[in-house]
């Protein structure tokens, strides 16, 4: 996972990439009130401020049930533990995005079968995931599952890999860790996918003090099983586990920090798309920028450009200079890592996500971030982009 920045309030000497204590600031008192009162509590796992979260995380989103988690991996676990993913099993996975979606299926026994992703929207690619259900079934075994991303804030094309995992008989798990508060034509990720998982990790557009995550999804069915995953496992009694689950509870605080930035969150994520905008209006000429399809809202979780991979660190190194951060998701697609070399991909290679690796650069990207120090961004990558 790649560092951010969170400088101190009144830092001027550089631009934030994101900036969250300019968001502590905004929320002010009623954040602090919040943690106190969990503090004065004594109900630090599990408190009422959780369930009051589920409600609105669920209300927000349009998805029947909502469960918060201790972070986003667990989120990505418990719902692969609730499909009875096994060995034998394979589960499609794009290849460029962050480890934990692949991680997840190799702790069960399963095997992820790596596919491409699209050069324009950085999202998992149909026609791969078609090629990579092939690779698995010529390999002998068994598909089950489909885990889209929706990178970089951008919901997945759905409309495709719909239909895709239908005719296979795939559960969609919809890996919403940077999407979160997204839509696409009309639905907002969290509804998406027989379950959907979110981060809620400190750099997340909605992110809280520490780790956490949470499950969306509809089955009823499902409630019982993950609630009980969640926690050890426990039936009735929390001596008497009926399945083997895990500690994966969110604590109270982190869901009382949640609460209060959730009344921001429709707010900020208008003022990251006027920020992309802005962004894109000044560099499409200069770079590749990001495009978001028609009938779709990206909550910008990373706004990344793409540079010729020949320049991509010099042009990254002036902007260093400039007092300009910057970060690169991913400089290793998940094929190339030591841990996931040995996994299969789709036509056995995946050329676009290993061209991305070589050309993308994350710019800062915050709904904070002023157009002082936006301009500061844009003219000191023009500069780079031209020496």
């Amino acid at each position: 996972m790649v560092a951010f920045v969170c400088g101190p309030l009144g830092d001027s000497s550089r631009v934030q990439f994101i900036d969250l204590q300019a968001q502590r600031a905004h929320l002010g008192q009623a954040l602090e009130d919040a943690i106190l009162k969990v503090v004065r509590s004594g109900q630090y796992i599990l408190g009422p401020e959780v369930a009051t979260l589920e409600a609105q995380l669920a209300a927000f989103c349009g998805a029947k049930h909502a469960l918060t988690v201790a972070n986003g991996t667990d989120a990505l676990a418990l719902a692969l533990m609730a499909f009875g993913v096994k060995p034998r099993h394979a589960v499609l996975v794009p290849s460029f995005t962050f480890a934990a979606t692949g991680e997840v299926v190799v702790w069960l026994g399963a095997t992820p079968i790596f596919v491409d992703c699209l050069p324009d929207t950085f999202n998992m690619d149909p026609a791969s995931l078609e090629a990579g259900i092939a690779t698995a079934k010529r390999l002998g075994l068994e598909p089950v599952g489909a885990i889209p991303v929706d990178l970089f804030g951008l919901p997945a094309d759905y409309d495709a890999i719909e239909p895709i995992c239908a005719a296979h008989n795939l559960w969609i798990l919809a890996d919403t860790a940077q999407g979160f508060g997204g839509v696409y034509k009309g639905r907002k990720t969290g509804s998406i996918g027989r379950i959907a998982s979110t981060s809620f990790f400190p750099a997340k557009p909605l992110g809280c003090y520490g780790d956490g995550g949470a499950i969306f999804f509809d089955d009823d069915a499902l409630r019982e099983t993950l609630v009980s995953l969640r926690v050890h496992g426990q039936g009735a009694d929390k001596y008497d586990n009926v399945r083997v689950g895990m500690n994966g509870r969110m604590d109270t605080i982190q869901a009382a920090v949640l609460i209060e930035k959730l009344k921001l969150f429709p707010s900020e994520i208008e003022a990251r798309n006027r920020i992309a905008q802005l962004y894109s209006d000044a560099l499409e000429k200069h770079c590749i920028v990001p495009r978001v399809p028609a009938g779709l809202t990206s909550v910008w979780a990373q706004y990344t450009i793409r540079i010729d991979g020949n320049r991509r660190d010099a042009v990254a190194a002036k902007l260093k200079e400039a007092g300009i951060p910057t970060a690169i998701y991913y400089v290793k697609p998940m094929h190339r890592q030591t841990a996931y070399a040995r996994f299969p991909v789709a036509n056995n290679g995946l050329p676009v996500s290993d061209a991305l690796a070589g050309e993308v650069l994350s710019l800062p990207m915050h709904p904070y971030l002023s157009e002082a120090d936006q301009d500061r961004v844009v003219a000191a990558l023009v500069a780079a982009l031209r020496a």
